[in-house]
């Protein structure tokens, strides 16, 4: 029984010194190895936080160590910010890493453009693994361009709280009577802080917080080569009888898109809200213009009341929206080289009837979820009374995407003016389901010399790669040489390209694929 007791005692004793040198960490600088030796960060505006980077750090070895220092170089003055086993800061010691086994660091930051280097506007910092004197000291190093910006955002005023209350727009009342508002204020003519609002030159980019609104009988000017960020929950509002004028040329486009300036959000939809023309804003010209990433693209509720079109668009690229590129209630529409693609309902929607003319443009939807449309038409009723479709004019465009149907048309009323003409159209109604519907089509007047894709296989445009919005035409698309060079001639491609007869529908020219 002595015996016994002993050799447990001993097996006990064992088993606890095996624990302990288990967990036994030996101080050690140097040996480590990095999933990177430079962490670089994606471009931010100034004094805008960074996304979160990932660094891991391996221990090879079979002991294991602890790191006695660990720490940015800049110490507390650094703006970068690490998270080490789960502790923010900037300078940790002992830090440990178990043998054969790896930790992960994550990196952000904050700067100014102040704090970069004034010739290349990079700001950067270091990890040290170990102090610099120590020959055997490790780092790694951080790079982050810092991108100067003016900014636009709702003034606020801090409540007893600590919550704060911010600027709101007025956009009229509910059905209750009661006001909608949004956050957001008017742009100025003398901010203190940009200047002229009222004029988006290519300076330097333009980032908006909230809804900035252009006032009454102003006009907000872009000048070519502007860039406009918007932050989530963010848009420009164009008043009544205010205007947008956008001028990019061919060279300098204008770009319209979020502010997560990452390769990973360059085409994620749905990162801001949307560009809205109020009832009554009037002479909107905009030329040479990419709108990307929003909810809706454009939202043109209303008109000016004149026989003029309110909204004229002239190269202009919408893509990745998750509701729809361009939504219209009772607009009125005039556009030549227009191309969209890739949004969560339809690429546009004329609802509630308007008066659209659009000329050798390209409606395409290769939105990933299935049956999404590229073209919507309806003359919803307003206190049950239809809102005429004045008119609808479709001349040399493609309507095409991924689901069988292009085209949807919502008719209550009389008043129902559509066209169709030299247009290629995805229309393939494998169950008949619109067969003697003289909307559609198989029983419609309104398709003067179209050209029906009935399946995947007839009259396909031949796009280079739509998923990805390249929607130029191929050598061998059904779309070339198809068009009514009537409307073509004397015009240029969205790429300013002149067009010859026989011409070709869409807003591109054909070209050969490599």
């Amino acid at each position: 029984m002595r015996r016994l007791l002993l050799l447990i005692l001993i097996g006990f004793a064992v088993s606890l010194t095996s624990c302990r040198n288990d967990f036994d960490f030996e101080s050690r600088t140097g040996g480590l190895e990095f999933s990177k030796d430079t962490v670089y960060l994606d471009t931010v505006f100034t004094n805008i936080g960074s996304s979160t980077y990932t660094l891991k750090v391996y221990n090879r070895s079979d002991k294991n160590i602890s790191i006695p220092s660990l720490r940015l170089k800049e110490g507390t003055a650094s703006k970068y910010r690490l998270m080490v086993d789960g502790m923010a800061g900037q300078i940790f010691e002992n830090v440990e890493i178990l043998a054969k086994d790896s930790m992960y660091i994550f990196v952000s930051v904050t700067a100014e453009v102040a704090d970069a280097n004034p010739t290349d506007f990079l700001y950067t910092d270091k990890i040290l693994f170990g102090e610099e004197s120590n020959p055997n000291h490790q780092k790694v190093e951080l790079v982050t361009l810092i991108q100067d910006a003016y900014f636009i955002y709702p003034g606020r005023v801090q409540n007893p709280d600590e919550s704060y209350t911010y600027d709101e727009l007025n956009l009229g009342v509910d059905g209750n009577g009661d006001p909608i508002t949004i956050r957001g204020r008017f742009l100025e003519e003398t901010n203190p802080m940009n200047g002229n609002e009222l004029h988006w030159t290519n300076t330097k980019p333009y980032v908006i917080y909230g809804y900035a609104a252009v006032p009454s009988n102003k006009t907000l000017v872009v000048d070519p080569g502007a860039r406009i960020h918007f932050h989530a929950e963010s848009g420009l509002i164009v008043a009544n009888n205010a205007s947008l004028q956008v001028n990019g040329t061919i060279q300098n486009q204008v770009i319209f898109e979020g502010d997560r300036l990452e390769p990973g959000f360059s085409e994620t939809p749905g990162q801001w809200g949307t560009i809205w023309f109020t009832q009554g804003s009037t002479n909107n010209i905009l030329s040479n213009l990419t709108v990307k990433n929003a909810t809706v693209g454009m939202l043109v509720t209303g008109n000016d009341g004149t026989a003029n079109p309110s909204l004229t668009l002239n190269n202009v690229q919408v893509y990745n929206c998750s509701n729809v590129g361009i939504l219209a209630r009772t607009g009125k529409i005039t556009g030549q080289n227009v191309v969209i693609n890739n949004c969560g309902e339809t690429a546009f929607a004329g609802t509630f009837g308007g008066a659209y003319d659009f000329t050798h443009c390209t409606f395409a939807n290769y939105w990933p979820r299935p049956n999404q449309t590229c073209v919507v038409l309806s003359d919803d009723s307003i206190n049950n009374v239809p809102t005429p479709l004045e008119s609808a004019n479709f001349k040399n465009c493609i309507i095409y995407g991924s689901s069988n149907l292009g085209i949807s048309l919502k008719k209550e009323g009389t008043t129902f003016n559509n066209s169709f003409e030299n247009c290629l159209i995805k229309f393939a109604d494998f169950n008949n389901q619109f067969q003697n519907d003289s909307l559609y089509p198989a029983s419609g007047s309104n398709y003067l010399n179209c050209l029906i894709a009935t399946n995947s296989t007839i009259n396909r445009p031949e796009f280079k790669n739509p998923t990805n919005n390249e929607l130029q035409i191929g050598s061998n698309s059904a779309a070339r040489g198809t068009a009514n060079f009537t409307f073509s001639s004397g015009t240029f491609d969205i790429l300013n390209e002149e067009r010859t007869n026989p011409s070709d529908m869409g807003a591109y020219n054909f070209i050969v694929f490599d």
